[in-house]
Formats: structure tokens, C-alpha cells, sequence
């Protein structure tokens, strides 16, 4: 979908400077524009400011060199060469590149020297040529096949994504996302806390298909007229914060809905474990609902008077064109097939590819609108997956938890300590990019405890969406941020109660109900 100025990312890569932040980077819809067009022009002025996923850097303005990416350019190029020459303990040679490599993959997605992509493209070459059967280094004969690194680019987890790429652009270029929230905000308008709750509800749903960011662009689209209405106060603030909170929340439902997700399920495909569509979604859903009425509940406590009025537009209708109805129909078919993986086995990532072709034959979607996927996000996704095949390739990750007794910590303290370290990480740092780097490492941790890989991997991935206490932290806080409705304070109110009750729900009570639905 053509997505506002990151995935991770994250989510938006400016206002936060990565392209791969949860789907991208934000572009975001202005307030002030919004706030002025009148009901006659209000199609026209949304078609003008749909939101778009990949930012293009503005002509004549170089990106600033600020010390800490130069800092993150200096550690990654010393960390590259240091470990051409030097072998750690425990580690052959191959291993020692590999941390060599990791160390700089964390220099500069931490510092975003480079934009993140260009970190991920990065970390591939250089397994290429450092650890693979190519290198131009020696390497033991069990070095791992070059085509399989290059393999990370066209990984199955890959064609899952871009099919809810293609169906998300596909929403935004025939109106669906606007005409669907228009429609189903309808039942919520009989009072300012209900219609608060319809915007979340509506929010995380089409965040669970779409990417966060687009998401939040859209619905802000659709409410802003109503936010800029309200006298200055907190019952602009919580509406204003609802939209990103949940885009954030409702991103964690599926494995298409945000890159942490799809990052945990292709370091899970490197394990030879497999993760249906439908189990994730058994898996995160009910969390994810859980998570979103409390932040429901604080956000109608805190910020939103009883006696409010909120007058909201739902004159959005659906089109009705051949092309339209085609998608509608292509759409359909996808979303149902993932639903019902266990019914058919097809693969959700084999039917992820169906609107990828489907709609390019039928002519829904043209090259154009190729050209538009948010194809940094995925090469991001495809750099972590080939730092967690290289890590483990390598037996870095053994190496790298071997000194800590893992077996002797609890089950329920394990998982609080990822899930809290996962969502501290990315309230900071990208969110893809916080995953990229944890996930490798928990599942090399899964090889010592009891706890199963799939379980690990799940909890990082939920636990890196959870963070959004900062207009940097993901790409929908920072579109929220630039309408000027949302002081930071506030967001870090919010995002503090959210990230902790759902970090504790992730570590105590997630395993229960995965117990009793038996998942995972």
C-alpha cells in the first residue's frame, strides 16, 4: 500500500530516520490540510495525501552525518576487519567472522549509520564472502551454500510478506481501507468513549493486514477533521493516541502484520519448525485483544469526558468497478486460505503469492504498483533472517549464551526477561531491527532451556511490538506525533502502561492459553 513517510519497518525508517521500522518509514498526513478540506473535496484532498510507504530523500539535502553514525560506522568497520584477523575462544574462524559481522549489524542498526536495509543487504554479502562455501577466506567444508544465503531474499517468509504488500496497496489504490473503517465505525458513534473503542477495534484489524503505518495514515485520515474539531485538551490527545496505539497493538495479530512477526517465523523455518497462520493468530490474537482494552480502558479513564461529542464522517463507500470488484475477490480468497490452513495445507506463504500473481494477471495491480511494495522492509526482514541462518550456521549463538546457566532460571522469569528486554529494545531502536538482533539469539538460547524455540521466538517477536513509548519508537507514533495532537509525555504515559501490562500478560499468562489452545 502506498504508505506515509519506516517494518519495523519502524516503522517508518523521518521522523524516525529508518525505512524498516514496523512496515516502513512515515510520510505522515498533515493535520493542518486535513483539518481544512470541506466535505465536497474531502475524497480528492485523501487521494492527494495518500500516504506513501518508501520516502524519497529531498533533492539537494544530504542526510546529516551526526556523530553517533559515525561512531556506529567506526565500530562496524573495526568490528569487520578486528575479526578477520582475530580468533575468539570456543570459535573456529568462521565463527569468529560471524561475530565480527554481528557486532557490526548491531553498530549500525542501533546508530542508523546506514539506513536499515542497507544494513541487511550488508549483513548477506558479507556472510558471502566471510563464512560461505564462496568465501573468499578459508572456510570448513561445512560452511553453508552461498545460494542458500542469497536464498534469505527469496525465503518463503518473504513471499508471505509481500503478498500482504500487495494486498494492502491494493486496499489503498481502490479506497477499501477508508470505505471499511467508514463502515464500521457506524455502530460506535452514539458516544465519544464508544466511538474511541470502534476506533481501536477498526485500527487493529485492518494493522493486522496491512502495514501499521498505512493503517494509521488511513484512519488518521478519517478522524482528523474530528480531532481538529475538539477544543485542545486530553479528549484530543486520547483520540489522537488511540489510532497508533492500536495499529501498534493489532500488528501483533498475524504473521503479516508486522516484521518482528515475520523475522520470528523465518528464524523458526531455519529450525525446521513450522508456524501455521492460523496458530499464530491462536497465539497472539487473544493476548492482542486483551492488551487493546486495556489501553482502551486508560486511554477512556485518562483522557476521554463521558459527556464528549465527536462528530465523525462515514460517507466512504466502496467502488464498484470491475477492477474493484476483483480485488475484492482476490482479497477474499487469500484471507480465507491463511485461515484455513489446516483444512486445505496449503502453505501461507505459498498462498501469499496468489495476490501477488493473481492480481497482476487479472490487471488489478500493474508494475507500477510493484515498484511501489515496500521492498527495503523486505530486504530487511531478509537480512535478519540470513543473521539468524549464519549465526546458528557458525554455532555463534551457542557460543554467545554458553557462559549463562539458562536452565536453572524459571520458565515464567525466562520469558519476562525476553519479553521485557525485546519491548525495551525497540522503544529505542527499530523495531525490526530490535528483532533482527534478539531473535538469533533466543533461538540459540531454545537449544539449552525447556522452553520450546517456537515459544521464544514468539515472545521476542510480541515483546519488540509492544514498544511504543516514543515518537520514534514505530512509525505510527511518529505520524501521531506530526499532527501536533500527541505531546510526547503523554505517548510515554500510554506506552508505559500498554508495554508493561502486556509484557507481564506475554511472560504469565500468554503460555497458559497457549497450553490450553495447544499452540506453540
Amino acid at each position: 500500500m502506498t504508505r506515509p513517510p519506516s517494518h519495523d519497518m519502524p516503522h517508518a525508517d523521518t521522523p524516525h530516520p529508518d525505512a524498516a521500522h514496523t512496515h516502513t518509514e512515515p510520510n505522515p498526513v498533515t493535520p493542518t490540510s486535513m483539518s481544512k478540506r470541506s466535505r465536497g473535496t474531502r475524497k480528492q484532498a485523501h487521494a492527494r495525501q495518500r500516504p506513501r510507504r518508501s520516502p524519497r530523500p529531498e533533492s539537494g539535502r544530504p542526510a546529516t552525518l551526526t556523530r553517533s553514525k559515525l561512531v556506529g560506522r567506526i565500530i562496524a568497520a573495526a568490528a569487520l576487519v578486528t575479526f578477520l584477523f582475530v580468533q575468539l575462544p570456543g570459535l573456529d574462524a568462521s565463527g569468529s567472522r560471524m561475530f565480527g559481522i554481528f557486532i557490526a549489524a548491531i553498530a549500525l542498526w542501533v546508530t542508523e549509520a546506514i539506513p536499515l536495509a542497507a544494513t541487511a543487504v550488508g549483513v548477506i554479502l558479507m556472510e558471502v564472502l566471510l563464512i560461505s562455501n564462496q568465501a573468499v577466506l578459508s572456510v570448513s567444508e561445512e560452511a553453508p551454500a552461498a545460494t542458500a544465503i542469497f536464498g534469505s531474499l527469496a525465503n518463503p517468509v518473504i513471499i508471505l510478506f509481500m503478498g500482504g504488500f500487495m494486498l494492502a496497496d491494493g486496499a489503498a489504490k481502490y479506497n477499501v481501507d477508508k470505505a471499511l473503517s467508514a463502515l464500521m465505525l457506524k455502530p460506535f458513534l452514539r458516544n465519544a468513549r464508544m466511538t474511541v473503542m470502534g476506533v481501536m477495534m477498526i485500527t487493529a484489524l485492518m494493522s493486522m493486514f496491512m502495514s501499521n503505518t498505512a493503517t494509521t495514515a488511513t484512519m488518521f485520515a478519517v478522524m482528523m477533521p474530528v480531532i481538529t474539531a475538539l477544543p485542545k485538551g486530553r479528549a484530543r490527545t486520547g483520540l489522537a493516541l488511540s489510532v497508533p496505539v492500536a495499529a501498534n497493538v493489532g500488528g501483533m495479530g498475524t504473521p503479516v502484520g508486522t516484521p518482528p512477526n515475520a523475522i520470528a517465523l523465518g528464524a523458526l523455518q531455519n529450525h525446521g519448525i513450522h508456524v501455521t497462520f492460523i496458530d499464530w493468530m491462536l497465539a497472539a490474537v487473544p493476548l492482542m485483544l486483551v492488551v487493546l482494552v486495556i489501553a482502551w480502558l486508560f486511554i477512556i479513564w485518562r483522557y476521554i469526558p463521558s459527556d464528549v461529542k465527536f462528530d465523525v464522517d462515514t460517507s466512504a463507500t466502496f467502488e464498484r468497478t470491475p477492477k474493484a470488484i476483483m480485488f475484492y475477490v482476490v482479497a477474499m480468497i487469500t484471507i480465507g486460505l491463511w485461515m484455513t490452513e489446516s483444512l486445505h495445507h496449503i502453505s501461507s506463504n505459498t498462498v501469499g503469492f496468489i495476490p501477488v500473481a493473481g492480481l497482476m494477471i487479472l490487471g488489478v495491480m500493474g508494475g507500477d504498483d510493484v515498484k511501489k511494495l515496500d521492498w527495503p522492509v523486505l530486504w530487511l526482514v531478509a537480512g535478519g533472517i540470513a543473521l539468524g541462518a549464519g549465526v546458528g550456521a557458525t554455532g555463534l549463538d551457542e557460543w554467545l549464551i554458553g557462559s549463562i546457566s539458562w536452565q536453572a532460571i524459571p520458565m515464567a522469569l525466562l520469558l519476562l526477561t525476553l519479553a521485557a528486554v525485546g519491548w525495551v529494545t525497540s522503544n529505542v531502536i527499530s523495531h525490526s531491527a530490535s528483532a533482527n538482533l534478539l531473535i538469533p539469539m533466543g533461538m540459540g538460547l531454545a537449544a539449552t532451556v525447556s522452553t520450546s524455540p517456537s515459544q521464544i521466538a514468539v515472545v521476542l517477536a510480541l515483546g519488540c511490538s509492544l514498544g511504543m513509548c516514543l515518537p520514534i519508537s514505530t512509525p505510527p507514533n511518529a505520524i501521531a506525533y506530526s499532527t501536533g495532537t500527541t505531546p510526547t509525555p503523554e505517548m510515554v504515559r500510554v506506552g508505559i502502561v500498554v508495554g508493561i501490562s502486556g509484557v507481564l500478560l506475554l511472560a504469565f499468562v500468554a503460555p497458559l492459553t497457549w497450553r490450553v489452545l495447544g499452540v506453540l
